[in-house]
């Protein structure tokens, strides 16, 4: 019984450690000019030069989801998971997922961040200009 409990904290003590680490690695996250961010779950390159489209995108994304999602879409520790993700790349979040996020909200299924809700007042054009912001910075970050 005693090796039993031995054994369960040696688990628990690793496992502490484990978030310890991974929690202090994201605190320390730089987003691409260089400047830390407490909040921001990944590192992001910035494309040299973004479309118009994801221009538009830009701004509406920042008006609408940096609130959660973080500046350029980097997420924020806590509140909602990084886009620019391999778990968000088209093969396995096609276009039409952020459509139906923005429009029906999505149950948490990868992150533990909770139930996302739908984002009011967005047409499917705009959703579709974030969207182009979002792929743009993923290309540019290695993300096909």
């Amino acid at each position: 019984m005693t090796r039993n409990i031995v054994i369960l904290l040696i688990i628990a003590l690793i496992g502490g450690v484990y978030f310890w680490l991974s929690n202090n690695d994201e605190q320390n996250a730089k987003v691409s000019d260089g400047t830390k961010s407490n909040s921001a779950l990944v590192s992001v390159t910035l494309p040299e030069q973004l479309s118009d489209n994801a221009i538009v995108g830009k701004r509406i994304f920042e008006a609408k989801c940096a609130s959660c999602h973080g500046q350029n879409a980097a997420g924020q520790k806590g509140v909602a998971p990084p886009l620019i993700h391999k778990i968000y790349e088209p093969s396995h979040h096609g276009d039409e997922s952020f459509q139906r996020a923005a429009a029906l909200g999505v149950r948490a299924h990868h992150w533990p961040f909770g139930n996302m809700p739908p984002v009011d007042g967005l047409t499917r054009a705009e959703v579709s200009t974030i969207i182009t912001y979002v792929r743009e910075l993923q290309r540019a970050n290695g993300i096909n």
